[in-house]
């Protein structure tokens, strides 16, 4: 494909009208209730099988975020075991016997196991500049291929092919059996969900390392609308419209930015009274400023019409700093500045205000 091809590049974007939006906010009622499912899990591993038990407490482990103040040691190990069930899971003798409950666990996997990559090297960058702690220094050196970025990337890639999930979207978008294209290991559950949702990963990851165009690219199986898979997990249906709005702006489309933020934004005004009190309210209130910094360095850039409630939203969050923006001249490259590197996806998040499912308590 030729790099105009790849510019060219967009996600299969369909209209939505205000009820496909409305089931959309129904499906969020659903979601402040979340069970991880893990408990589900439980019953249906064979308590006689020790391997059994092993992929239990690694599946358990790769949903459960890490400490934020984890130790060097504990983040390898935390590594090995990606490797080892990720490993276990794509080569075992035939697929994985293992019915997974519902789509949110897979999603937190997938999502875990990205943040780790992108949180570790954002450490290992620290560690290099500041040489501050040389004997950190010096096992990152004798394990430079720990959370490497090709072996991220391998995983992610491997998951999707063994599931066979592009060939099953695209025989959904024509109308076929997905069934008929699946295979073995993408006609289970497990191999579905994590290869699917291991494109939107993909997507993050392209994002972060600056392929915006392969970012979008990745997405061309995937509808983007209220029928998709990530649009039942309310992180996946954040975290997609935001990178892809970031990829859009960041190969200057504003027009499409600006509509792929508008979507998501105009989702979080309808569903925040189910938000409120909820334990994910803060990471979303947070990630909603950032998306609403974003699309107003979009508007000064590419002049458009917005939704009224996301141009009353810009105007009361950012309107002085919208207002030089839309003047221009040397005044407003500062503060263009300040907007993007406090909404860009590099910027360091620690788990209180991450974008994850609600979980009930046990």
């Amino acid at each position: 494909m030729s790099y105009e091809d790849r510019a060219n590049a967009r996600p299969n974007l369909n209209d939505e009208s205000d009820n496909e939006e409305e089931a959309m906010v129904n499906d969020y009622r659903e979601q402040v209730n979340f069970d991880d499912g893990m408990s589900e899990l439980d019953q249906t591993m064979s308590h006689g099988a020790s391997q059994a038990h092993d992929l239990q407490a690694q599946l358990a482990a790769a949903a459960t975020p890490l400490e934020y103040q984890a130790t060097l040691e504990t983040k390898f190990a935390s590594y090995d075991n990606y490797c080892s069930l990720f490993h276990y899971i794509l080569n075992s003798d035939g697929p994985v016997d293992l019915e997974v409950p519902n789509y949110y666990w897979a999603w937190e996997v997938i999502d875990e196991f990205i943040y780790q990559f992108e949180s570790f090297c954002r450490y290992r960058n620290r560690v290099a500049c500041t040489g501050s702690n040389e004997e950190e220094s010096q096992l990152l050196r004798e394990n430079p291929n720990t959370w490497g970025c090709y072996s991220v990337l391998n995983v992610l890639y491997s998951l999707i092919q063994r599931s066979q999930i592009s060939e099953q979207l695209n025989a959904t978008k024509r109308g076929e059996d997905p069934m008929a294209v699946a295979g073995e290991y993408g006609s289970r559950p497990l191999y579905k969900m994590l290869g699917y949702f291991s494109i939107i990963g993909l997507l993050r990851v392209h994002c972060l390392l600056g392929d915006f165009s392969l970012a979008l690219k990745i997405l061309d199986d995937v509808e983007m609308n209220k029928k998709a898979m990530f649009a039942r997990v309310m992180a996946a249906h954040f975290t997609t419209y935001y990178y892809v709005g970031f990829s859009y702006m960041m190969m200057r489309r504003y027009g499409d930015a600006i509509r792929m933020f508008s979507h998501i934004l105009v989702y979080v005004s309808r569903t925040k009274n189910f938000q409120k009190g909820g334990n994910n309210y803060e990471a979303i209130a947070k990630k909603n400023d950032q998306m609403y910094a974003l699309i107003a360095i979009c508007v000064a850039l590419h002049p458009t019409r917005l939704d009224d409630t996301i141009h009353s939203a810009v105007r009361e969050k950012y309107g002085e700093q919208f207002y030089r923006m839309q003047k221009g001249g040397p005044e407003a490259l500062p503060v263009f500045e300040e907007l993007f590197r406090s909404s860009c996806p590099e910027v360091h998040q620690p788990h209180s205000s991450r974008l994850r499912q609600p979980r009930l308590q046990r």
